[in-house]
Protein backbone atom coordinates (compact mmCIF):
# COMPACT_ATOMS: atom_id res chain seq x y z
CA UNK A 1 0.00 0.00 0.00
CA UNK A 2 0.92 3.58 -0.71
CA UNK A 3 0.61 5.52 2.24
CA UNK A 4 3.06 8.70 1.78
CA UNK A 5 3.58 10.81 -1.09
CA UNK A 6 6.36 13.52 -1.90
CA UNK A 7 5.23 15.81 -4.59
CA UNK A 8 7.46 18.87 -5.92
CA UNK A 9 5.84 21.19 -8.09
CA UNK A 10 8.48 24.46 -9.85
CA UNK A 11 8.06 27.79 -7.76
CA UNK A 12 5.93 26.07 -5.67
CA UNK A 13 7.80 23.83 -3.40
CA UNK A 14 7.87 20.71 -2.09
CA UNK A 15 4.34 19.31 -0.37
CA UNK A 16 4.70 15.85 1.54
CA UNK A 17 1.58 13.63 2.74
CA UNK A 18 1.56 11.11 4.96
CA UNK A 19 -1.15 8.87 6.07
CA UNK A 20 -1.00 7.50 9.58
CA UNK A 21 -3.36 6.16 11.86
CA UNK A 22 -6.60 8.50 11.86
CA UNK A 23 -4.79 11.63 10.16
CA UNK A 24 -3.29 12.58 7.06
CA UNK A 25 -0.44 14.88 8.11
CA UNK A 26 0.50 17.25 5.46
CA UNK A 27 3.96 19.20 5.29
CA UNK A 28 4.60 22.13 2.94
CA UNK A 29 7.87 23.20 2.19
CA UNK A 30 8.78 26.53 -0.28
CA UNK A 31 11.99 28.60 -0.44
CA UNK A 32 11.01 31.01 2.30
CA UNK A 33 8.42 29.18 5.00
CA UNK A 34 7.67 25.59 5.93
CA UNK A 35 4.07 24.72 6.98
CA UNK A 36 2.73 21.51 8.71
CA UNK A 37 -0.88 20.40 9.89
CA UNK A 38 -2.68 16.93 10.36
CA UNK A 39 -6.11 16.24 9.15
CA UNK A 40 -8.37 13.65 10.72
CA UNK A 41 -9.60 11.01 8.07
CA UNK A 42 -13.13 11.36 9.61
CA UNK A 43 -13.14 15.05 8.62
CA UNK A 44 -12.01 14.45 4.91
CA UNK A 45 -15.11 13.59 1.87
CA UNK A 46 -13.46 10.69 0.10
CA UNK A 47 -14.77 11.41 -3.45
CA UNK A 48 -11.73 14.15 -4.61
CA UNK A 49 -12.58 16.81 -7.37
CA UNK A 50 -10.49 17.32 -9.58
CA UNK A 51 -9.82 21.24 -10.82
CA UNK A 52 -6.98 20.80 -13.17
CA UNK A 53 -3.86 21.32 -12.39
CA UNK A 54 -4.95 20.03 -9.22
CA UNK A 55 -6.93 17.14 -7.04
CA UNK A 56 -9.03 18.69 -3.74
CA UNK A 57 -10.35 16.51 -1.09
CA UNK A 58 -12.89 18.29 0.83
CA UNK A 59 -14.24 18.82 4.37
CA UNK A 60 -17.35 16.72 4.62
CA UNK A 61 -19.31 19.31 6.38
CA UNK A 62 -17.91 22.78 5.18
CA UNK A 63 -16.76 21.57 1.72
CA UNK A 64 -13.83 23.34 1.56
CA UNK A 65 -10.74 21.72 0.33
CA UNK A 66 -8.84 20.05 2.82
CA UNK A 67 -6.13 18.58 1.07
CA UNK A 68 -4.84 19.87 -2.16
CA UNK A 69 -2.39 17.52 -4.04
CA UNK A 70 -0.73 18.07 -7.38
CA UNK A 71 -2.63 16.21 -10.07
CA UNK A 72 -0.53 12.81 -11.47
CA UNK A 73 2.73 14.14 -9.30
CA UNK A 74 5.43 12.43 -8.71
CA UNK A 75 4.02 10.17 -11.64
CA UNK A 76 0.70 9.13 -12.63
CA UNK A 77 0.89 5.72 -10.57
CA UNK A 78 2.24 6.87 -7.91
CA UNK A 79 -0.30 9.52 -7.54
CA UNK A 80 -2.98 6.92 -8.03
CA UNK A 81 -2.77 4.73 -5.50
CA UNK A 82 -2.11 7.23 -2.60
CA UNK A 83 -5.35 8.89 -3.53
CA UNK A 84 -7.13 5.14 -3.82
CA UNK A 85 -5.65 4.22 -0.76
CA UNK A 86 -6.51 7.70 1.11
CA UNK A 87 -10.17 7.10 -0.07
CA UNK A 88 -10.06 3.09 0.98
CA UNK A 89 -8.94 4.57 4.54
CA UNK A 90 -11.62 7.50 5.08
CA UNK A 91 -14.78 5.26 4.05
CA UNK A 92 -13.39 2.60 5.96
CA UNK A 93 -12.49 4.88 9.28
CA UNK A 94 -16.19 6.31 9.17
CA UNK A 95 -17.90 2.86 8.49
CA UNK A 96 -16.20 1.89 11.83
CA UNK A 97 -17.35 4.82 13.79
CA UNK A 98 -20.73 4.49 12.09
CA UNK A 99 -21.20 7.76 10.24
CA UNK A 100 -21.69 8.35 6.84
CA UNK A 101 -20.70 11.61 4.80
CA UNK A 102 -23.11 13.07 2.48
CA UNK A 103 -21.02 11.96 -0.60
CA UNK A 104 -19.90 8.85 0.79
CA UNK A 105 -20.31 5.55 -2.34
CA UNK A 106 -19.83 1.89 -1.28
CA UNK A 107 -16.37 0.55 -0.64
CA UNK A 108 -14.81 0.09 -4.02
CA UNK A 109 -12.26 -3.26 -3.05
CA UNK A 110 -9.21 -1.09 -3.74
CA UNK A 111 -7.18 0.36 -6.45
CA UNK A 112 -5.15 -0.41 -9.57
CA UNK A 113 -1.81 -1.00 -7.93
CA UNK A 114 -2.64 -2.26 -4.50
CA UNK A 115 -4.67 -4.77 -2.78
CA UNK A 116 -7.62 -3.33 -0.20
CA UNK A 117 -7.21 -3.86 3.23
CA UNK A 118 -8.20 -7.07 4.31
CA UNK A 119 -11.38 -6.38 6.51
CA UNK A 120 -13.34 -4.75 3.83
CA UNK A 121 -15.26 -7.15 2.03
CA UNK A 122 -15.24 -5.54 -1.68
CA UNK A 123 -18.60 -4.32 -2.72
CA UNK A 124 -19.80 -3.55 -6.23
CA UNK A 125 -21.89 -1.23 -7.41
CA UNK A 126 -25.31 -1.30 -8.90
CA UNK A 127 -27.88 0.61 -10.70
CA UNK A 128 -30.98 1.02 -7.80
CA UNK A 129 -33.15 2.06 -10.54
CA UNK A 130 -33.08 2.69 -14.23
CA UNK A 131 -31.90 6.64 -14.37
CA UNK A 132 -33.95 8.76 -16.55
CA UNK A 133 -32.46 11.78 -16.48
CA UNK A 134 -29.03 10.84 -17.44
CA UNK A 135 -26.72 14.24 -18.48
CA UNK A 136 -25.08 13.02 -21.87
CA UNK A 137 -22.60 16.14 -21.43
CA UNK A 138 -21.28 14.61 -17.68
CA UNK A 139 -20.95 11.05 -19.42
CA UNK A 140 -18.78 12.24 -22.46
CA UNK A 141 -16.93 14.55 -19.79
CA UNK A 142 -15.83 11.75 -17.90
CA UNK A 143 -15.54 9.83 -20.97
CA UNK A 144 -11.98 12.46 -21.64
CA UNK A 145 -11.11 12.19 -18.38
CA UNK A 146 -10.54 8.58 -18.46
CA UNK A 147 -8.72 8.82 -22.35
CA UNK A 148 -6.70 11.52 -20.90
CA UNK A 149 -5.97 9.94 -17.17
CA UNK A 150 -6.34 6.18 -17.34
CA UNK A 151 -5.76 5.30 -20.70
CA UNK A 152 -5.52 1.48 -20.21
CA UNK A 153 -6.47 -1.62 -21.60
CA UNK A 154 -8.49 -2.68 -19.22
CA UNK A 155 -10.60 0.29 -19.24
CA UNK A 156 -11.31 0.62 -22.75
CA UNK A 157 -14.49 -1.39 -22.81
CA UNK A 158 -16.01 0.72 -20.01
CA UNK A 159 -15.06 3.85 -21.99
CA UNK A 160 -16.99 2.08 -25.37
CA UNK A 161 -20.08 1.60 -23.03
CA UNK A 162 -19.99 4.80 -21.88
CA UNK A 163 -20.04 6.10 -25.89
CA UNK A 164 -23.27 3.77 -26.32
CA UNK A 165 -24.38 5.58 -23.09
CA UNK A 166 -23.83 9.35 -24.32
CA UNK A 167 -25.46 8.34 -27.57
CA UNK A 168 -28.81 6.61 -26.47
CA UNK A 169 -28.74 7.81 -22.29
CA UNK A 170 -32.28 6.72 -21.60
CA UNK A 171 -31.18 3.01 -23.22
CA UNK A 172 -32.17 0.52 -20.80
CA UNK A 173 -29.81 -2.03 -22.21
CA UNK A 174 -27.47 0.70 -22.20
CA UNK A 175 -27.05 1.39 -19.06
CA UNK A 176 -27.13 -1.87 -18.23
CA UNK A 177 -23.81 -2.57 -19.98
CA UNK A 178 -21.90 -0.10 -18.43
CA UNK A 179 -22.77 -1.40 -15.13
CA UNK A 180 -21.38 -5.27 -15.89
CA UNK A 181 -18.18 -3.59 -17.66
CA UNK A 182 -17.79 -1.27 -14.30
CA UNK A 183 -18.46 -4.60 -11.59
CA UNK A 184 -15.89 -6.46 -13.99
CA UNK A 185 -13.13 -3.96 -13.86
CA UNK A 186 -12.18 -5.59 -10.32
CA UNK A 187 -9.44 -2.99 -8.94
CA UNK A 188 -9.09 -0.43 -11.50
CA UNK A 189 -12.88 0.65 -9.90
CA UNK A 190 -10.86 3.24 -7.89
CA UNK A 191 -8.79 4.74 -10.11
CA UNK A 192 -12.23 4.98 -12.44
CA UNK A 193 -14.11 7.04 -10.43
CA UNK A 194 -10.92 8.92 -8.93
CA UNK A 195 -10.96 10.40 -12.65
CA UNK A 196 -14.77 9.86 -13.69
CA UNK A 197 -17.21 11.34 -11.03
CA UNK A 198 -20.13 10.99 -12.42
CA UNK A 199 -19.98 7.26 -13.36
CA UNK A 200 -19.59 6.65 -9.37
CA UNK A 201 -23.03 8.94 -9.03
CA UNK A 202 -24.94 6.69 -11.98
CA UNK A 203 -23.56 3.35 -10.63
CA UNK A 204 -24.74 4.20 -6.77
CA UNK A 205 -27.70 4.33 -4.85
CA UNK A 206 -26.70 7.84 -4.71
CA UNK A 207 -28.33 10.22 -1.80
CA UNK A 208 -28.52 13.02 -3.64
CA UNK A 209 -29.26 11.20 -7.12
CA UNK A 210 -28.23 11.72 -10.74
CA UNK A 211 -28.39 15.11 -12.33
Amino acid sequence: MVTRLVQQQFLKGKQEFEIFEEVVNVRLKTLFKEKEKSVSLLTIDPTPVIEEPYLHFRDSVRRDPVLTLYLNKPNQSEFNAFVDELKQRVMVKNAFRGHTPASVQPPLGGNSFDEPPQDVAPQQIRVARIQTNINAERVDGDIQMLRQYVNEPEVEPLITALEALKTDPQSEANQVRVVEVFNGLGLWQGSVLTYAPYVGILLSDDVFGAS
